[in-house]
């Protein structure tokens, strides 16, 4: 047998199979897991995913080496983005109340091999986050002992000195994932309770610290005397932005739950803007009080605050401190250890990963199988893996999803709408009809009978359903303008300019991070360069703003798009820049192995790939003709006849019938 050259048609469909989206049921209500969680719990979800290590951990690790008392400028600045960001997740979440976060929504709206690679991210943000903060967990509980654990395990288990593993294997952060893994199979009731109380006491300990940490606060220690506030300047607030973009990944968690939410169209909305905001007030207040009431050259980065407490003579505040960041780092770990079976539940749904994770328990109508499989590896990695190193891998992961939510949002917003997303323009009611006086109407001409004023509304009703254009289509008043853009398909020009918008935001921000350090360019080109990038990502700004929206929902919208979307896009891809290059090398690595997942398994098993029909071979087609343009029609295709047989097409055509 002979085998076929792939030919350029081949290709074209295996792009549309890449780039294909999810066709949403007509019920988006309706689900396999259960509905059961209130606004409220929705918003003490998003603050204890938020609201842990992170603010005992990173805060001092950040001012210490990194951003000094700044660190407050880089809390407000990565909360800035992250609020950016929290209005896309709010608004998909919202319309598509369906589990599996950034997942979804990229595969909704931009296609299924983006929406994979997000997802395979998502995955591993979720794991290594939750191992690390089981290991800082630990660290703390052991403060609190003077680290007898430590010490016992490696004086009678031993050390290890192997590159990205830790020194010593960790069973106690190993030990808390798996009690939490067990907690988290009861169900969401089960979960969110428990988080309800770690997340209460937590939210008491921060107030406690804020009020005590103010009277011990010393300005002083913000002096020159110290380096100043800013000792390494604006590069390293930066730096610092896209490191404490780890502390506002648990706001996702929401939007992964909105499947489980009573009301996803109202909840997932308000709890995100509300947890958000407690988020980044902690982070900010906590920042200030840690780097006045110690010198930041001198904070312990594993346990800043219990030790700037120690420092200052109060080692009773310093335990409470301590007690603290335990219970906060509760509500992370089950944060995580919530969100991450949801989102392999989701891809597994779809068919783009393994059956066997899309199982759903009839009793706790939790996928309990993915809880229990990921929860063991969540364990395993906080055993035996050096997880410091990976901290800023977090990070990079979060801000891709980011870029992928804030594009689709921008790409679904200029899609075609459904036809019932809203209700028609109704004409005015036709009175009875009167005796006929023995005038001839002719069809489509206003009838005798009718009032000046009812003719006056019905002209205004057709001058109104000309001017209504549908969502991606040039707007009216910049046609006599633009008439060139007239030949593109809806949302065409809205897509090619997001893409072109991702790559100046790319180029302006590898000017602004490389130019000067890397690049070493001279001035004039530095600008020259800056200058058209930014051009070019302000004129694709200008053509998705010239094309008409969907019109407003009953659901949350983000407001100004696409303006805040694509602020977003340009802020996130500054900061992924601003990481390391090893991040880079890792989360390369990364994508290459779950490149070969998809290709190997997804592509062929994807719910999408089923959906689409089979071709098969036509030898004739037919069309349907209306009476009254018979002759036209025929005159117009009958070039097309050859040998009495109509030529074939393709199979999106309309069938045809004979008359």
């Amino acid at each position: 047998m002979v085998s076929r050259l792939p030919t350029a048609g081949d290709l074209a469909r295996f792009c549309q199979k890449l780039n294909r989206v999810k066709t949403l049921e007509d019920d988006m209500m309706e689900t396999n897991l259960k509905r059961c969680l209130s606004t409220l719990d929705l918003t003490l979800l998003g603050v204890g995913g938020m609201v842990g290590s992170g603010l005992y951990v990173l805060t001092g690790t950040v001012a210490k080496e990194i951003a000094g008392p700044a660190v407050v400028i880089s809390f407000l600045i990565a909360g800035f983005a992250s609020l950016l960001a929290a209005f896309c997740y709010a608004e998909f979440g919202a319309r598509v109340p369906k589990t599996g976060s950034a997942y979804m929504f990229t595969y909704v709206s931009v296609g299924e091999i983006w929406a994979f690679l997000i997802g395979w991210n998502v995955v591993l943000e979720y794991m290594i986050g939750g191992a690390a903060v089981a290991r800082a967990w630990s660290g703390y509980l052991d403060s609190i002992f003077d680290h007898k654990i430590k010490n016992f395990t490696e004086t009678h288990i031993g050390t290890w000195h192997v590159p990205f593993l830790a020194h010593y294997p960790d069973f106690l952060a190993a030990g808390i994932l798996l009690i939490a893994t067990a907690f988290i199979t009861f169900g969401a009731r089960v979960s969110s309770w428990l988080n309800h109380v770690f997340a209460a006491i937590s939210m008491g300990i921060i107030i406690f610290i804020l009020i005590f940490g103010f009277i011990l606060a010393d300005p002083k220690n913000w002096s020159a005397a110290h380096g100043g506030f800013a000792p390494f300047g604006m590069s390293g607030i930066m730096a610092g932005t896209a490191t404490c973009f780890y502390a506002f990944v648990g706001f996702d968690v929401i939007a992964a739950s909105s499947e489980e939410a009573k009301n996803p169209q109202k909840a997932v909305p308000l709890a995100t803007s509300i947890s958000l905001g407690l988020a980044t007030g902690a982070y900010v207040l906590v920042s200030i009080v840690l780097t006045l009431m110690v010198p930041w050259d001198s904070l312990v980065p594993d346990s800043a605050l219990s030790d700037a407490f120690y420092r200052r003579g109060y080692a009773w505040a310093g335990f409470i401190v301590a007690a603290g960041s335990i219970c906060a780092m509760n509500t992370v770990l089950l944060s995580n250890l919530f969100s991450l079976p949801r989102i392999v539940y989701a891809m597994a749904e779809d068919g783009l990963f393994f059956q066997v994770f899309a199982k759903v328990n009839p009793h706790t109508q939790v996928p309990v199988i993915g809880i229990v499989v990921f929860g063991f590896l969540m364990a395993f990695m906080a055993l035996i893996f050096d997880l410091e190193a990976l901290v800023q891998f977090l990070s990079i992961g979060t801000l891709l999803a980011y870029t992928f939510v804030a594009a689709s949002i921008i790409v679904l917003r200029f899609q075609q709408e459904k036809a019932d997303t809203e209700p028609p323009i109704e004409r005015p009611p036709t009175p009875p009809p009167a005796e006929n006086d023995g005038r001839t109407e002719r069809s489509g001409e206003m009838k005798e009978y009718e009032s000046f004023s009812d003719k006056l509304q019905l002209v205004e009703i057709e001058k109104r359903a000309k001017q209504r254009k549908e969502p991606g289509q040039l707007k009216a008043a910049f046609e006599p303008y633009l008439k060139f853009l007239n030949d593109f398909y809806p949302g065409e020009v809205v897509t090619i300019s997001v893409v072109t918008m991702m790559v100046s935001a790319i180029c302006t921000s590898s000017i602004l991070v490389f130019g000067n350090t890397h690049l070493h360019l001279p001035t004039w080109a530095y600008c020259l360069l800056l200058i058209l990038f930014i051009i070019g990502f302000l004129v694709s700004l200008f053509f998705i703003w010239v094309h008409e929206q969907q019109r407003k929902t009953k659901t949350f919208q983000v407001p100004l798009v696409p303006l805040i979307p694509a602020l977003s896009i340009l802020l996130n891809t500054y900061l992924m820049l601003k990481l390391n290059y090893m991040t880079w090398v890792r989360f390369s690595i990364w994508l290459f192995v779950g490149l070969l997942v998809y290709f190997c398994y997804g592509i062929w098993h994807s719910k999408e790939n089923l959906r689409e029909p089979k071709t098969h071979n036509v030898t004739a087609r037919y069309v349907v003709f209306p009476s009254s343009s018979l002759e036209e029609t025929v005159q117009q295709v009958q070039p097309q006849v050859q040998d009495g047989m109509w030529m074939a097409g393709t199979p999106e055509e309309d069938q045809i019938t004979k008359r």
